[in-house]
């Protein structure tokens, strides 16, 4: 209880630009939490246990008493040394903020990070797909010299890249 009285809320100073949040890093977290440990006389330590698990143990140093948890995270890319310590930094920061009952501002990390930002979902097109003939009206009006066709074309129907792409090089031309 001594030390959470000491510690003070810990700030976010990091974002994950992937999914746009912040959390706090874990130097972070470490700084924060040193002197309020050292005054109450703990000391923690962290080691990677088994496949993707991390022991995290605090102790007391005057009386040997500790208690300790093991958290496992599983990894996506097992083989990648990358993402194995990627796992176990991120592991290391929720182990401690969780076994030493750290207040993080706010800290979403874990949900945001779990959740692709859905896509934006676009309009539905309802407009009709220039046909063949319609598309060989507007061209010969395009190059007979009409500037409204291939704009009035373009609001109306939904149209295929080769014929776009005609109708523009003869707009161009006017």
């Amino acid at each position: 209880m001594l030390f959470q009285l000491k510690v003070s809320k810990i700030e976010k100073d990091s974002r994950n630009p992937f999914y746009n949040s912040k959390y706090a890093s874990l130097s972070n977290i470490q700084e924060a939490i040193y002197t309020p440990l050292a005054e109450s006389g703990l000391v923690y330590s962290q080691s990677p246990s088994g496949l993707n698990g991390l022991t995290t143990i605090v102790i007391h140093a005057e009386t040997g008493e500790y208690f300790m948890d093991t958290y496992t995270m599983p990894v996506s890319k097992q083989n990648d040394p990358q993402a194995v310590g990627s796992s176990i930094t991120y592991a290391k920061r929720y182990a401690l903020v969780a076994i030493l009952g750290l207040n993080i501002d706010d800290d979403d990390d874990g949900n945001a990070g779990s959740v692709k930002p859905e896509p934006k979902k676009q309009e539905e097109d309802n407009r009709p797909w220039l046909s063949d003939k319609a598309f060989a009206q507007a061209l010969e009006r395009v190059q007979s010299g009409d500037k409204d066709v291939f704009t009035k074309t373009k609001e109306a129907f939904k149209i295929k890249k080769d014929f776009y792409s005609q109708l523009k090089e003869a707009n161009d031309k006017l």
